[in-house]
Order: structure tokens, then C-alpha cells, then sequence
């Protein structure tokens, strides 16, 4: 008998409950699958965010598709540049010869100099031993004008600092010390605008001073600004190795308050900044107090419109999402799938309390860069009665939204520029939005970069 080899049949990989995984990497990292939820951003959606600056990505012909494209997406070819690599350069010594004299090439070849150039070298420079302090320093004396900037495209190297949180150094390294200004607060790690009513924002706004978001910067002058805070806020721990570095270069206090759901941590994390703020502590217990009611309001009225709707939440949504599904389970909401390859070290006291205060609830955890995973999706329309309504799946997060089959999804990338109880009822407001209304889930999570300009 011929048999279809390509059926979807006992490949769809079993999850693994809450209560028998390994805290906290639950999986095996091996060969790893990245599903067509784009939002996440790369290295090149975060380069862009300095204005007046220009990427020079150094590597092979084959490396150059994925960046490429996504700078064609976002609209912004004109600020990218690239010095394909041949085989040759690997054995003739003239590796950082060829990065020297491809980048002022394509700088006397731009009609407007650039007042920064960020370098992006490959796995084969790393592979070469290849001198980038060497390369800078020859750049910077051709033109001492223009700040170069060393940038990374290594993705073979996952045994040291992620992509994301290198590029996040980079992203500050032509920041200096300048004359300080105690009235300016930097929040740094940031891709996306704060909102305007996010926690960290309405305290530094309580407090009279101003402050500085790389998202808001029009200028080279307007990023360089930052040289001149003192005080300097970061809420993502990709972040933190850029903020320590920066804060020990410019002088400044560093107030690190991760993006929590944790009561008592969040509550911690509020106090903190308030009181580096110099806010009197009456008026930030006050404060948070009208935030805690106004969070705790907007879950109940979540939970009358989406009541026992199953909810899938996965790890690109936001950092802690196993206090955050503790947070949607206390008020009665029902967290039934979790997507993640592993958590954050501090969320183990959640991961305890969801095993001993919900054991029926028998929550299932998924990989996401597993590749069985790639059968995940297409699975849930070979066995029908796993999909026949869609409504019944309500998702946290496009990964969530993919695995599942979902159109009913909460559209949301490292806290959409949220914070604090804030981000709370942000989200309660999102859930009611994307439990009413479906979403077209292939055209949105196939777009680069959540926020970003797209041409499609």
C-alpha cells in the first residue's frame, strides 16, 4: 500500500503539563524552528531607531536575504548597505582590508553623509578572528565626522549573549557623557513609544522631570541627548547589560523595574522608581492604589465579556507570563496553553504558586522552536474538531495566535509600550477587543516588526 508521506499524523508534539516540566528550561535546545509570527523585532528594526544613521551589513550573499527584505518592508533601503563576502576572503588576509574599504566605498557613494554607520559583521568574521576594533579605528580616522558603531549578525553563536540583547549595546554605543541635566530621565532597552499613560510615564511626569525615549527622537542631536541623564530606567531584561554599561559610561543611577504582574513585585518596582524620583511616599502609595482599582476593575469587566473562554498566552507578548497567567487564573479567567522554551529564573515562586493553587486547571506548556512544532498549526485543520470554532481559543500574542489556528487574538509585542498596572488594563482592554473581534492572523503576524512601517 503507498502511504502519503507527508501526513500530519503523530507529529504534532505532545505538551508537557506545568507541574512535570523542568523549571526553568523545560526543553531541549537543539535544532530550533521559528514560526511565522514575524512581530518579534531583529537587529535591523532596532538599528533604524537612531535617526541619521545607516547599516552596513558585512557577511555572505545567502545572510543578506533575510535583512535585506526586512529593510525593504519597513520602507527604508535608502539607510542600508551591504559588502558580500566571497570564499576567498577567508584564507587571503584581507578580511578587515575588505570591511574597511567596502564601508568607505558606500559612504563617499551616499549623496547624505550619515552621522552614524552601524557595521554589522558575520559569523565568518567571528569564525576568522577577525580585528573590529582595528576596522573602527582605521574608519574613524578616515572620517572623524561619522560614529561607528560595531554591530553583530551571528546567529550561529547561541551559547553566548543573544542577538537582541547585543544589539541592545550598540544601540547606546555612540552615547557619551555630556553636561548633565537632573530633570532628564532615560528609559533605555525601549523599541516601542511608552504610552503616554504607562506607569513609568505618569511618574516621571509626576515627578516634573522630562523624559527621553529613543522612539521620540527626530535627530542624531535628539538620541545624543541622552548623554546628559543621570537617571536611567530599564524594564526588559534584554536590556539590562546595555543599561549597566551605559549608566557606568555617563554616570548615571540605574533603576532597573522589570515588566512584572507579580503584585508584590510590581508594587516593589513602583515604589523604587518613585522614591529615586523623589516622589513622597503618601503620594505614590495614593497613586498606586487608584492604579491597583482601576486594574482590578478592568479584569472583571474583561471576564464578563470573555468568561470561560480558553486563553493560550505565549512568551513574545510579554516577559513573565507565567505571573501573568496567575493574574488572569485569580480572576477567574481560563489559562489552559502556555508557549514558551523557557522562563525567567525570578518567576519560579509563580511557576510554584500555579501548581499548588490551580492543579485542575492542568496547564499545558508548548515549545515554540521545537520543529515539530511546524506541525502544530497545520494539525489543528487535519483534525477538524480540534478547530471548528475558533472563538472557543482566545490568544495572548502572535505565536499563541499561530500555534492555535486563531483569529481571535490579542495583537501585542513585549508590552506594546505598557507598564505597570497600566499594562494590565491595557490588556483587559485588547482581550475584550480580540475576543469580539476576529483578526485577519496570517496578514498581521506575517508582518516584520510590531509597529513598524510595512509595505505589504
Amino acid at each position: 500500500m503507498i502511504k502519503n508521506l507527508k501526513t500530519n499524523e503523530n507529529r504534532i508534539p505532545e505538551p508537557v503539563s506545568l507541574s512535570d516540566i523542568s523549571f526553568p528550561s523545560p526543553f531541549y535546545e537543539g535544532l530550533q524552528y521559528n514560526a511565522p509570527a514575524r512581530g518579534v523585532w531583529n537587529i535591523v528594526h532596532t538599528g533604524m531607531l537612531i535617526p541619521e544613521s545607516h547599516q552596513v551589513y558585512v557577511c555572505a550573499q545567502g545572510c543578506l536575504r533575510g535583512v535585506i527584505l526586512t529593510a525593504a518592508e519597513m520602507n527604508e533601503m535608502e539607510r542600508m548597505s551591504w559588502v558580500a563576502l566571497r570564499e576567498s576572503d577567508m584564507w587571503n588576509g584581507e578580511m578587515e582590508n575588505r570591511v574597511i574599504d567596502g564601508t568607505s566605498h558606500i559612504v563617499e557613494q551616499l549623496t547624505s553623509k550619515p552621522r552614524c554607520v552601524l557595521i554589522y559583521l558575520s559569523c565568518m568574521h567571528m569564525f576568522e578572528g577577525c580585528d573590529f576594533q582595528m576596522i573602527t579605528d582605521e574608519l574613524k580616522g578616515r572620517y572623524p565626522d561619522i560614529d561607528f558603531v560595531e554591530c553583530y549578525m551571528i546567529p550561529t553563536m547561541r551559547k553566548t549573549m543573544s542577538p537582541d540583547a547585543m544589539m541592545k549595546i550598540s544601540l547606546y554605543e555612540s552615547v557619551r557623557k555630556r553636561e548633565p541635566d537632573e530633570r532628564l530621565v532615560g528609559i533605555i532597552g525601549n523599541q516601542l513609544p511608552m504610552d503616554c499613560s504607562s506607569d513609568i510615564t505618569q511618574l516621571i511626569k509626576m515627578s516634573g522631570r522630562d523624559t527621553w525615549d529613543i522612539t521620540s527622537c527626530n535627530s542624531y542631536e535628539d538620541y545624543l541627548k541622552l548623554g546628559s541623564a543621570r537617571t536611567l530606567i530599564t524594564f526588559l531584561s534584554t536590556n539590562d547589560t546595555a543599561a549597566k554599561q551605559l549608566s557606568e559610561r555617563l554616570d548615571a543611577s540605574l533603576i532597573r523595574i522589570p515588566l512584572r504582574f507579580d503584585e508584590e513585585k510590581l508594587d516593589q518596582g513602583l515604589h523604587l522608581l518613585g522614591e529615586s524620583l523623589d516622589i513622597d511616599d503618601s503620594r505614590i502609595n495614593e497613586w498606586i492604589a487608584k492604579q491597583k482599582e482601576a486594574a482590578l476593575s478592568a479584569l472583571t469587566e474583561a471576564h464578563k465579556v470573555i468568561g470561560n473562554c480558553e486563553i493560550a498566552i505565549d512568551y513574545t507578548a510579554f516577559p513573565y507570563i507565567l505571573e501573568l497567567s496567575e493574574v488572569l487564573l485569580k480572576h477567574g479567567f481560563n489559562v489552559k496553553k502556555i508557549y514558551a522554551d523557557n522562563f525567567p529564573a525570578d518567576e519560579k515562586d509563580a511557576f510554584d504558586r500555579l501548581i499548588s493553587d490551580y492543579p485542575e486547571q492542568n496547564i499545558k506548556i508548548y515549545p515554540t522552536n521545537e520543529p515539530a512544532m511546524r506541525y502544530e498549526a497545520s494539525g489543528r485543520a487535519h483534525y477538524p474538531e480540534e478547530a471548528q470554532d475558533e472563538a472557543s481559543i482566545l490568544a495572548i500574542g502572535q505565536k499563541a495566535a499561530y500555534f492555535t489556528a486563531s483569529s481571535y487574538f490579542v495583537d501585542i509585542v513585549e508590552g506594546g509600550g505598557s507598564y505597570g498596572y497600566q499594562s494590565i488594563i491595557k490588556l483587559a482592554q485588547l482581550m475584550i477587543e480580540a475576543f469580539e473581534t476576529p483578526k485577519d492572523t496570517k496578514k498581521l503576524i506575517s508582518h516584520k516588526g510590531w509597529g513598524c512601517e510595512s509595505c505589504l
